[in-house]
C-alpha cells in the first residue's frame, strides 16, 4: 500500500481508536482513571468492545465534504452545515454545548459563516486533522492560504473564539508534518515549536504554552508531568488550549509510537475521548494504519459507520487529494444511525450509573 494512503488510514482509524478507547474514561479524574483502568489500555465500553462518539463522526463528515468540494471552502462549508444539521436530528450522545448551539442556529436559518458561537472548545480540533492531511503538500511548502481557508470555515461554523482557530490550525499543521515522506526521525524541536507557534503568534497565552512545551521537551518531561505543569493534574479539559497542547506534546515526545502516544494521553484523565481522538489522529499521520495495534482497530464495534467504511473513506480521501481517478463506494445506511445512537445512549447511561460506586 502507498505510504500516503496508509497515512490517511492512520489518521481516520487513529481518530476512531483514540475516541473509542477514551470514551469509557471520559470525565474521570486522573486518579479514578488509574483505579478503574489498570494495565494496558483496551476496549471497555461493552463486552470488551468499543464505540465511537462525535469526534469520529465529525471527522467522517469533514472527509466526505472535502471529497465533494476539494477546491471551494464556500461549498465545503455549506455541505458540512447540512451534515451537522442532519447529525443532530439523529440524537447523538455527548454533543458539545457550543456545537449544539451552533447547529440549532443553522436550523434557525443562520448561514454557516454566522452560525458559530464564541467558544474555545474542542470541536474544531477534532475536525482539522483530515484537513491537514488533505492539504499536507501546501502546508509543508508553507502555502497556507488554501488550507487556512478550509480550516477557518470548519472552525467558524461552530466556534468563533480565535483560540479555537489557533488550536485547529496547530492540529492540521502537525498532521501535515507527519506526511513528509522523508520524516523518519522526529523533526528538530525548533522546527516543531516554530510550526505550532505560528497559528497563534500574536496570542500571548499560546506563546506561553508553546514556550512551556519547548522547555519541557528539552528536559524530556513526561506527558503527565507536562499536564501537571499546565494545571491539569485532575485531567485534560475540553478547552482547546489544554487538549491540543497535550496531544501534540505526546506526539512529539513519543514520535512514531502510536500506542505509547495514545496511552499517555488517556492516562491523564478528563476529556479522554476527544484528547484521545486528537492524539490518535496526529500519531496516525506518522505511523499509518500499520502502526496502530490491530486489536485496538478490530475491537471497535460500530454500525453503520463500520471500520470497513472508515477504511474506504480514508482511501477515497487519499485518491481525491492526489488526483487519482479512482472511486470507492463509501455509502452507509444513514437512517440506521438513529437506532445505533439509541443503543449508544443506553450504554452511556449504564456507565454513568457505574461511576456512582467505588473505586473513588
Amino acid at each position: 500500500m502507498d505510504i500516503f494512503r496508509d497515512k490517511f488510514r492512520g489518521i481516520i482509524l487513529g481518530t476512531a481508536v483514540g475516541d473509542a478507547l477514551g470514551l469509557p474514561a471520559e470525565g474521570l479524574s486522573r486518579k479514578r482513571v488509574e483505579k478503574f483502568f489498570k494495565g494496558r489500555w483496551h476496549h471497555r465500553l461493552i463486552f470488551n468492545k468499543g464505540m465511537v462518539s462525535d469526534d469520529t463522526e465529525h471527522t467522517v463528515f469533514t472527509a466526505q465534504c472535502l471529497i465533494a468540494h476539494p477546491d471551494s471552502p464556500e461549498k465545503f462549508i455549506r455541505k458540512l452545515a447540512w451534515s451537522l444539521r442532519w447529525w443532530i436530528l439523529f440524537l447523538p450522545a455527548g454533543a458539545g454545548w457550543a456545537t449544539l448551539r451552533a447547529v440549532i442556529r443553522l436550523w434557525a436559518g443562520f448561514s454557516p459563516e454566522k452560525s458559530g458561537v464564541y467558544s474555545a472548545g474542542n470541536g474544531p480540533a477534532m475536525r482539522s486533522a483530515v484537513l491537514g492531511a488533505f492539504f499536507a503538500r501546501d502546508i509543508n511548502n508553507r502555502n497556507f492560504e488554501k488550507p487556512d481557508a478550509f480550516i477557518r470555515a470548519s472552525t467558524m461554523i461552530t466556534h468563533t473564539d480565535p483560540r479555537a482557530l489557533t488550536g485547529a490550525k496547530a492540529v492540521a499543521y502537525i498532521t501535515a508534518l507527519g506526511f513528509q515522506r522523508d520524516l523518519i526521525q522526529k523533526p528538530e524541536l525548533k522546527e516543531f515549536i516554530d510550526l505550532i507557534r505560528f497559528p497563534g503568534k500574536t496570542d500571548p497565552e499560546w506563546i506561553q504554552i508553546t514556550d512551556s512545551m519547548s522547555r519541557c521537551l528539552q528536559k524530556d518531561i513526561s506527558v503527565k508531568e507536562f499536564a501537571e505543569i499546565m494545571g491539569l493534574s485532575k485531567g485534560i479539559t475540553g478547552y482547546i488550549y489544554h487538549s491540543v497542547p497535550a496531544a501534540i506534546y505526546a506526539w512529539y515526545l513519543h514520535y512514531g509510537d502510536f500506542e505509547t502516544t495514545l496511552s499517555t494521553i488517556l492516562n491523564c484523565g478528563g476529556d479522554t475521548d476527544t484528547a484521545g481522538a486528537i492524539a490518535g489522529a496526529v500519531a496516525g499521520s506518522v505511523t499509518g494504519e500499520k502502526g496502530i495495534p490491530q486489536d485496538w482497530i478490530k475491537g471497535i464495534w460500530e454500525w453503520p459507520i463500520s471500520i470497513n467504511v472508515l477504511k474506504k473513506l480514508s482511501d477515497a480521501l487519499y485518491f481525491k487529494a492526489y488526483g487519482l481517478e479512482k472511486k470507492s463506494d463509501i455509502s452507509f445506511f444513514g437512517p440506521g444511525t438513529i437506532l445505533r445512537n439509541l443503543f449508544f445512549i443506553i450504554i452511556i447511561l449504564m456507565h454513568g450509573f457505574r461511576r456512582l460506586f467505588p473505586p473513588y
